[in-house]
């Protein structure tokens, strides 16, 4: 291998981004690897230090967890066993896989972890593809491979990192507590429900809108019925609660289900309708117009000529301003663009009623602004060549205060200053289809921030909240994480916004309920003290360990299988020995000189056995007794061990190093009922032989004195071994605690009537058999729907689905092709993905079990139709509109992927009951968008599945449509083009017609009885971001020459939040993918 010098700290640099935390140590370690063909499966590295700690490498040179075809990388805490209590480390690491000749060929990765005992390693399982070792890249040009001559390094960089904002990020120590930390707990995501969280933390943390929405009257207020009260209960919560808040109140007071909290909607629009909602429900009440107060500004849109003194102008109010990002580089720049001035001359003169055309400029201003003010950042826009909304990812620098003076109307007062503090950053990740939402807030004036993601609120630093999320310059750079929405506050307001909350501030209601969470705290608070000043020890008897079914001596923490049911004692932990185990015995009704407690100890094998029995500490202190015995557990587990009196007296062997004697458990195997029994414990000598056991076993069992027995000593669950009878208990090296299983030896015929009968026969196999169970809890899918029950089963990870299918099919009493399960998300209680019918994956498999985690959930529906069927059909839930584009009736059609889209239009006329000769209409829409009108010969198998669908009867005036007719789209909008609502329509645009009938046609087409002039009509271009062009009544429409254009229905009726639920289904009406709209009453 040649030797060449490697500059580390500079390769580090580049490959590990700086991320502004302190850096308590740097290590770097290369293993030289010179045989990788004959690595085993599993491999680590030679130790090295860092942070005062040792790590290695952990490598699986064919991949892990399945993952063939892959070779995975991790970093590894060598000692988690011998780390302190609470221990953790955080870390930011990089892997560096490289040719030892050229350090230019190479592959890396880098991470950020917080390790803990619990959670020792971490890293890539999928570092590279194995095929790409030994191949030079192509793409890249080189000539040599990652790997020649069998040899590659592996470079580890590691970062210890201060905790300067006092949390390990990433991923918490399973005691993590954000009330503790922070002040502040956070909210449960209940699938798709982060924007809902997001956009509830930023209201709740401005003092003022908390206040605002506690004068709400909602006394006499259901929560799942009363959004208002929904809100103010989770502010209550939010304010008390030591623990992530609940949401389901406020989405089934929308009219939600579990299935709508999986639908991922924009921020910006669920603020817009939620707000609107509580400004309306606050009409005439102590708060009417707080929302406008806090959150509202005015602007003034101009158009003023330049030759004559002519302007026509009209002030209006706002409540979030859409700021533009491509082709800006600072906010400041990205206002001044908003309020710049367009030039109206030539073909595009100003028509002005008195002096006719004129040179004009036209423009927006600011005429204030609000105390608090909110800035959408347009991160998404058509794109023309891909022909689809695209998210803007580039970068756009926001200060942390900002004077928006200049900003305003020459005639707006001055005097006092517009300096604005950043409160608030919303980030969005992801693309315009898939994202996710976080916020970073700062609470309190002058405080630190904190970011608040779903349940998880962690201090940060000012560079995550600013230079993390600006976005990216480099174009070849792909970072999804940015900004979406700025808060800024009024620094002159900030007292008035922010001021404290105090109890004369909640309703008298809620006070009650705080009245009781009081006492429920204390009564919290008090089992803390006890937990502090208490010992809770667990005793296991010798009837426990008869009566187990299972491994090890008894099933203490392992969710898979029945826990036992162990007495548990809570001591003082100043109490003597002695008086605890005089307490032992008065409870379990022995003389205190018959009893001797063992200390249970967990192995590296992951089994608890005893390990020495406590003796000779009588006066010392139960809580000393820990520390000097079982150290690093909270809690003490003991075994009772209990003599019989011999002669009338009482003898204990002796168990201290000299002595030869071993305690050892027996368990019975009986092949007849499938069943262990928990005989007893015994002593053996170390240099006795195994078969010496042999007649006491007989005896224990009613043998006959030589009945020929197999013995196998049960190490832990997965290793079962023969013990040799001639072996002495020494060379079978057993020790105290050590469990010895056997049976009958079987003759040929008994195996064989066994194995006719289905019964296993010999103990390592009835072990495995052990192993293989597992206990899964299936949940109904759909709460809110008919009340299925939850249960659990005892089933077996080699099971097909059709065979879990079955066996929850007869426990439910279904059909067993009529069910389909639902896995459960990751971080939080809602269901996720839908498990695939798969005959030969086995139940392992399917719920990618490695390590076992607490507990096994899945979720179950009972569909309509079988899931054979569900594969192979596409259906759908197709909107029928009526003659004024209000949705009528909903029509459920399931056909063949390989159908055409006539076979729906037959489905409708005949469902619906039309004409035989009806003309229809099938179009999707996406963002209250026409996207595409479907051809009558269209396969169905282009339908995007997460489309809503509408169909309509095609329109006389279409059908009849003149040769200088043109049919345009009309859509709905709220004050910018972008905030569109409703449901889109064709409409026919008559030659020479004027727009004042257009209009009435409109109205008519609509279906609106009341004052159509609150409605401005505007020219949207479709493929451009020019701004949209407002329409007079003496307009022409048919003269402005029209091709991809659309009419905008600039318009805002909001009298009540209503849901929408649009469900596109595939092969059955239960199972459903739904896409949600938040809908007006009206149009």
């Amino acid at each position: 291998m040649t030797n060449i010098n490697v500059d580390y700290q500079t390769i580090a640099n580049n490959i590990m981004p700086n991320r502004g935390y302190e850096i308590e140590d740097f290590q770097y370690y290369t293993w030289q690897i010179n045989s990788w063909s004959s690595l085993e499966k599993r491999i680590t590295g030679p130790e090295f230090e860092a942070g005062g700690w040792k790590w290695r490498i952990l490598l699986f040179p064919y991949g892990n967890k399945n993952q063939v075809g892959y070779v995975s990388i991790y970093i590894e805490f060598v000692d988690p066993k011998g780390a302190p209590a609470g221990w953790h480390s955080c870390v930011q690491f990089a892997l560096l896989l490289w040719n030892p000749e050229d350090l230019t060929i190479c592959v890396s990765h880098n991470a950020r972890h917080c390790f803990t005992a619990e959670d020792p390693d971490w890293g890539f399982t999928r570092f590279c593809k194995q095929h790409k070792l030994f191949v030079p890249s192509k793409s890249e040009n080189q000539t040599r491979s990652l790997i020649e001559n069998n040899s590659c390094n592996i470079t580890a960089f590691v970062r210890v990192l201060k905790e300067s904002i006092g949390v390990p990020w990433h991923n918490f120590i399973k005691n993590y507590n954000s009330k503790k930390v922070t002040s502040y707990v956070g909210l449960k995501n209940q699938g798709a429900t982060d924007y809902m969280n997001v956009e509830l933390q930023l209201l709740y943390s401005i003092k003022y809108f908390r206040k605002t929405i506690y004068q709400i009257p909602t006394e006499d207020d259901e929560p799942v019925k009363s959004i208002s009260l929904a809100i103010q209960r989770i502010f209550y919560q939010l304010q008390i609660s030591d623990t992530p808040v609940e949401t389901t109140e406020l989405t089934k007071s929308f009219g939600w289900d579990s299935s709508d909290c999986n639908i991922r909607h924009d921020v910006q629009e669920f603020d817009r309708v939620l707000l609107d909602y509580l400004k309306n429900k606050m009409k005439n009440t102590n708060v009417d117009n707080a929302i406008s107060r806090l959150f509202a500004g005015k602007i003034k849109r101009y158009i003023r000529c330049v030759n004559i003194n002519y302007e026509c102008s009209r002030i209006e109010d706002y409540y979030d301003i859409l700021l533009e990002v491509k082709g800006y580089k600072t906010l400041s720049e990205s206002f001044m663009n908003y309020i710049r001035e367009e030039s109206c001359e030539g073909n595009n003169k100003y028509q002005t009623e008195i002096y006719g055309l004129q040179d004009a400029k036209k423009g927006v201003i600011f005429e204030s602004f609000p105390s608090v003010l909110r800035i959408q950042l347009k991160r998404f826009e058509y794109d023309l060549q891909k022909d689809t909304v695209v998210k803007i990812n580039d970068r756009l620098e926001y200060p942390l205060k900002i004077d928006l003076q200049k900003y305003l109307s020459s005639n707006n007062d001055k005097s006092n200053p517009h300096n604005y503090l950043l409160y608030g950053v919303i980030v969005h990740n992801g693309d315009l289809h898939e994202g996710s939402y976080y916020v970073f807030l700062k609470p309190e004036k002058n405080d630190k921030w904190f970011k608040f993601d779903d349940n998880r609120v962690i201090p940060v630093t000012d560079k995550e909240v600013l230079e993390d999320n600006y976005g990216v310059e480099a174009p070849n750079v792909i970072n999804s994480t940015n900004a979406y929405i700025l808060i800024y506050i009024r620094e002159s307001d900030i007292d008035f916004v922010l001021s404290p909350i105090l109890d004369d501030n909640m309703p008298k209601h809620l006070q009650n309920r705080l009245d009781e969470e009081k006492v429920l705290c204390e009564r919290r608070k008090k089992e803390a003290e006890e937990r502090y000043f208490y010992l809770s020890i667990k005793v296991v008897t010798p009837a426990i360990f008869e009566r187990y079914q299972g491994f090890d001596l008894i099933n203490f923490y392992d969710q898979q299988y029945p826990l036992s049911e162990v007495p548990q004692i809570k001591v003082l932990k100043s109490e003597t020995y002695e008086a605890f185990e005089t307490m032992v015995a008065q409870k379990f009704g022995f003389p205190v000189e018959q009893i001797r407690l063992w200390v249970l100890v967990n192995r590296q094998n992951r089994t608890i056995r005893p390990d020495v029995p406590i003796v000779d500490h009588l006066d010392m202190t139960m809580d000393q007794v820990r520390i000097k015995m079982a150290q690093r557990q909270d809690e003490l587990k003991l075994f009772l061990e209990v003599a019989k009196p011999i002669n009338g007296k009482i003898f204990f062997p002796q168990t201290d190093e000299n002595s030869p004697n071993i305690m050892v458990f027996i368990k019975y195997f009986d092949p007849d009922t499938q069943s262990l029994e928990g005989l007893c414990h015994l002593y053996v000598q170390e240099l006795d032989k195994v078969c010496d056991i042999i007649p006491i076993l007989c005896e224990k069992k009613n043998f006959p004195q030589h009945t020929p027995l197999k013995l196998h000593e049960e190490i832990k669950p997965d290793m079962i071994v023969d013990m040799n009878p001639e072996f002495t208990f020494q060379q079978s090296e057993i020790q105290h605690g050590d469990i010895i299983c056997f049976q009958k030896a079987l003759t040929e015929e008994e195996i064989q009537e066994h194995a006719v009968a289905g019964r296993i026969h010999d103990i390592p196999v009835f072990y495995e058999s052990l192993l293989m169970r597992i206990i899964v809890q299936f949940k109904p899918k759909y709460i809110d729907r008919e009340q299925k029950p939850e249960f659990e089963l005892v089933l077996n990870k080699k099971y097909t689905y059709d065979d879990v299918i079955k066996h929850v099919a007869t426990f439910l009493n279904t059909d067993p092709l009529k069910l389909r399960f639902t896995t459960l998300h990751q971080t939080s209680d809602a269901n996720n993905i839908v498990i695939k019918r798969d005959t030969t994956q086995t139940l392992s498999e399917i719920l990618q079990i490695d390590y076992l985690p607490e507990s096994i959930l899945l979720f179950y529906e009972i569909l309509d139709i079988s899931i054979v069927e569900l594969e192979t059909n596409k259906s759908f839930k197709v909107y029928w509109l009526g003659a004024v584009v209000k949705e009528e009736e909903v029509v459920n059609i399931s056909l063949p992927k390989t159908a055409l889209v006539n076979e729906i239009f037959q489905i409708i006329i005949k469902k619906l009951a039309l004409k035989p000769n009806s003309k229809i209409r099938l179009y999707d829409v996406l963002h209250c968008k026409i996207r595409k009108e479907y051809d009558i010969n269209d396969p169905i198998d282009k339908i995007p599945e997460n489309m809503t669908l509408y169909a309509e009867e095609i329109p006389q005036d279409e059908i009849e449509l003149g040769a200088n007719d043109k049919v345009i789209q009309v859509y709905h909008f709220t004050k910018e083009p972008l905030y569109t609502h409703g449901i889109p329509f064709k409409f026919v645009i008559k030659a020479g017609e004027p727009f004042s009938t257009i209009k009435l046609r409109l109205k008519l087409r609509l279906g609106i009885n009341e004052d159509f002039s609150k409605v401005k009509v505007v020219v949207v271009q479709s493929l451009s971001n020019a701004k949209p062009q407002y329409i007079d009544d003496n307009v022409i429409l048919s003269d402005y020459g029209l091709t991809d254009e659309l009419l905008g229905l600039n318009h805002f009726v909001l009298q009540k939040l209503e849901i929408t639920v649009v469900s596109i289904w595939v092969g059955s009406v239960n199972s459903y993918m739904h896409s949600l709209a938040l809908m007006v009453n009206g149009l």
